[in-house]
Order: C-alpha cells, then structure tokens, then sequence
C-alpha cells in the first residue's frame, strides 16, 4: 500500500482518494463465494484527503475524514481508477456514510 509520499493523486475539494477493502471469500457459515458472487466492497481506508468544501461564500470548511481511517461509503458513488494496476476510488466526503473505529 503506498505511503503519504508514494501517493500519486491528489483529490481535490470535498474528495477523498481511498484504497477499498476487499469481502471475504468465505461467508460465516462456511461457504466459498464465487468471485461473479461477490459484491463490490463498502468499506475502504483513506489514503488522502482534499482541502475541503468551499461554500458559496468562499469560506473552505475542513474535511471530517483523515488518512489512515476506514470508512464505509455508498455502493454507487464512487469514481473507479486504475494506477500502476492498483484500484482506487474517489469519493466525496457527502457519500460516506460512516467512519469505523
């Protein structure tokens, strides 16, 4: 996983650049999912963080997000990239729906 200095993007605004943590293979009642079974991941951890939102006013209001947190975030929201065969999602801070802790 690349570190703060590794990172080659830089999310803009109210983004966030995050890294999604795979499901498991394997449900509790021990079955195996086929990978056609498996749903897109929820949850993801934060690699970078925007400067924030700016209101209508020019105000810049700071992101509740940092780096290194797990989030969850909505199905559909995120922007899918590929860098250097990796994948990564952009999100803004609205469509995340929780931090865990």
């Amino acid at each position: 996983m690349p570190t703060k200095t590794e990172m080659k993007l830089k999310p803009l605004g109210d983004r966030v650049i995050v890294e999604p943590i795979e499901q498991e293979e394997k449900t509790a009642g021990g079955i195996y999912l086929a990978d056609t079974a498996k749903e897109k991941p929820q949850r993801g951890k934060v690699l970078a963080v925007g400067t924030g939102r700016v209101t209508d006013e020019g105000k810049t209001i700071p992101l509740v997000v940092k780096e290194g947190q797990t989030i969850v975030y909505g199905k559909y929201s995120p922007t899918e990239i590929k860098i250097e065969g990796r994948e990564y999602l952009i999100v803004r801070e609205s469509d995340i729906l929780a931090i865990v802790e």
